[in-house]
């Protein structure tokens, strides 16, 4: 059994189907093909299910990818904690959930960059479960997140609290009657529109007449244009906003946190580790 052979495997199962994994892979169809036959023979059991359309996975074939995907994560580590030098280079993959403060996290990272050239960069933004994910499946360094994550699996470097501000229309009104309103929230996962229906369950309400947005600046837009209101952080509105009325939310569910988090593996490169450090002491 060969590295190849389960980064060919783990790349069919995600794919669903062998053309897709030989493109991927910049492999010719036939030898994706044989490497699977070879594995399967190997072990003795078939790991996936042919169809016209493409390939699923057998129930032996779940169990083995559980254990492919560690196998080659292990080695991936291993060639990251020999190859990783003394001081922060190489390449560095954040997570961002875009209801993190942008300005605070820019002008941490423009220090961080000026600090460390040799350090390549990325910066993913999406929701905060997506993220988690691709923290998980090797695919981030780390990310900041919000609400709650798996425990046992990853390890938080920092996290902060944050306020969270029902946002409507501008009226004028005191108190906005919470059960005449539209809502504007994020897809399902997202912990701020768990924290909403919470709220509204509360007093007996249901999240219904929703506009369903996965982004953060349509959602502003969207209240600043008086088609909805929405539940966030203070922070995404860096300062007063006259179009946008802000009202204090109920002590329960009042706070969130959002967290700097990473697999929960023996090696963590230089890179992430001073960047992890420059986060804590920006207190971001």
């Amino acid at each position: 059994m060969e590295l190849t052979d389960l980064k060919v495997f783990l790349t069919v199962a995600e794919e669903g189907n062998i053309s897709g994994a030989a493109q991927r892979m910049d492999y010719v169809q036939s030898n994706v093909t044989a490497r699977i036959r070879k594995l399967e023979s190997e072990l003795g059991v078939p790991l996936f299910h042919r169809h016209p359309k493409g390939v699923s996975l057998t129930d032996k074939g779940v169990v083995f990818r559980e254990y492919a995907a560690s196998i080659v994560q292990m080695s991936d580590e291993a060639v990251r904690a020999v190859q990783d030098t003394p001081y922060p280079s190489g390449p560095l993959c954040i997570g961002v959930v875009d209801t993190l403060n942008c300005g605070s996290l820019m002008r941490a990272l423009s220090s961080f960059q000026s600090r460390h050239p040799e350090v390549s960069l990325t910066l993913l933004t999406g929701p905060s479960g997506d993220l988690l994910d691709m923290v998980l499946s090797h695919k981030l360094d780390g990310a900041f997140v919000t609400g709650d994550y798996p425990p046992a699996k990853l390890l938080c470097e920092h996290a902060t609290r944050d306020e969270l501000r029902l946002l409507t229309p501008l009226t004028g009104d005191e108190y906005p009657d919470l059960a005449a309103l539209k809502w504007a929230v994020s897809p399902k996962g997202c912990p701020f529109r768990a924290i909403l229906e919470q709220w509204l369950r509360s007093i007996g309400l249901a999240l219904d007449n929703i506009i369903e947005i996965s982004s953060l600046e349509t959602l502003l837009s969207c209240v600043r244009a008086g088609l909805a209101s929405t539940l966030l952080p203070a922070s995404v509105l860096n300062g007063d906003d006259g179009t946008i009325g802000v009202y204090p939310v109920p002590e329960p569910f009042r706070y969130t946190k959002t967290s700097l988090v990473r697999r929960n593996d023996r090696f963590t490169s230089k890179a992430f580790t001073v960047f992890a450090e420059m986060v804590k002491a920006s207190g971001m």
